[in-house]
């Protein structure tokens, strides 16, 4: 065979040089990567196209404010606490066969160490007392889950706070907005114009469960009352009781909001059937969910939830497309997962509807197990088809 011939086979040969792209078409290209991890995707391709696309700070560092200190509440603090919003992301590690499949939910860090390589973006995971460290981000299917805010200053898992969490609704400048702090039975408004707390007066005698911020509007979850909405200009306080009232021995309701531009705010109502809560088993709880109707003013049972997947508990309550997982994959649109069960086994809430369900109800599906292995520094998700139980012939 000829030298010619030898070299046009040679698969090498047809292998394109990306770093010869001119910068008129890398601009082009820069203009079309919305997600920050494909900005990460295209650094890793050589030099120059390191040099051409920034790191996406914008998107995944963690923007903090100085808070005054809460010395005037219960817990005692010498210095200024700190308001920190942090990008959340929902991680799926690319496995063959799908099935089980391995998720994360948390942030990231950005791996000053390895920014000259392919791993520009590190995760550390904590699962049976192992540390994992995730870097290759290629290794994932990655998807922006919004942000979570928090405030650092003290532990919230200490026995003298009673914090339970923050809301925050952005104003025009960068340095503007509106914050809600949940303090179990006490919401202070934080206006960052006037560097000032202010107290909302006591209007029930319940424990507030969470707080989120949506459309401009505060909203408060309480364990067992229902939600009320609070205009953080006005300060008036309105009750949003679902229709009909569940009254069942224990009910927790959690609020999540879906969408970039916050599209909408769904309540989860997380019940007991059973009158009696001598016994309890929390696989018997079930589910109902409800869409707020700003306009009417109420809440409206659904059995849809647009095709999205539900994550309730760690890092606040977020959601997915399900059409953007993998078939196979152990999760689907439309369910629900909770990710601070008891027991670290669940299974994702599917709605059903069975007789005399006049409300909709979603129900455990158990397709799909969903066992919890880590909640800190990230949540992490197995799932995976439950074992059969083999039955014995009669």
């Amino acid at each position: 065979m000829s030298e010619p011939a030898r070299k046009k086979k040679n698969p090498s040969m047809t292998i394109p040089d990306w770093t010869l792209l001119p910068g008129e078409l890398l601009h082009v290209i820069s203009t079309k990567l919305h997600n920050c991890f494909d900005v990460l995707h295209a650094r890793s391709v050589c030099t120059s196209w390191r040099s051409s696309f920034p790191f996406p700070e914008h998107r995944l560092t963690r923007p903090t404010h100085s808070l005054p200190s809460f010395a005037e509440f219960p817990y005692e603090s010498d210095d200024f606490c700190t308001l920190e919003k942090v990008p959340i992301f929902l991680f799926r590690a690319k496995t063959r066969p799908i099935l089980p499949s391995l998720y994360f939910i948390g942030g990231v860090i950005k791996d000053e160490q390895n920014s000259s390589q392919t791993q520009s973006c590190s995760l550390k995971v904590k699962v049976h007392e192992r540390v994992l460290d995730v870097a290759n981000i290629l290794d994932f299917q990655i998807f922006p889950l919004g942000h979570h805010y928090r405030v650092i200053g003290f532990d919230p898992r200490e026995p003298t706070s009673a914090y339970r969490g923050v809301a925050v609704i952005p104003g025009k400048g960068d340095d503007d907005y509106l914050l809600l702090l949940n303090y179990t039975k006490l919401l202070y408004i934080f206006r960052s114009a006037e560097m000032k707390w202010i107290g909302i007066e006591e209007f029930s005698d319940d424990t507030f469960y969470e707080v989120v911020a949506f459309r401009g509007m505060f909203y408060a979850s309480f364990v067992t009352a229902g939600v009320f909405v609070l205009d953080p200009y006005l300060m008036e306080v309105t009750p949003l009781m679902p229709s009909p009232p569940l009254q069942h021995a224990i009910n927790i309701n959690n609020l999540v909001k879906c969408g970039d531009d916050d599209d909408e705010l769904f309540l989860v109502e997380k019940f007991y059937p059973f009158p009696d809560p001598t016994i309890i088993d929390f696989g018997l709880f079930n589910c109902r969910v409800s869409r707020l109707d700003e306009k009417a003013g109420k809440w409206v049972a659904v059995s849809d939830l647009g095709g999205r997947v539900l994550f309730i508990g760690h890092f606040g309550n977020v959601c997915c497309l399900g059409k953007e997982l993998p078939d196979g994959c152990g999760l689907s649109g439309n369910s629900i997962v909770y990710t601070s069960e008891r027991g670290r086994v669940t299974f994702a809430y599917k709605y059903t509807r069975g007789e005399g369900d006049g409300l909709g109800i979603w129900r455990l599906s158990r397709e799909f197990r969903v066992s919890i292995l880590s909640t800190s520094p990230v949540v992490a998700l197995r799932v995976e088809r439950p074992p059969v139980t083999p039955t014995l012939a009669t």
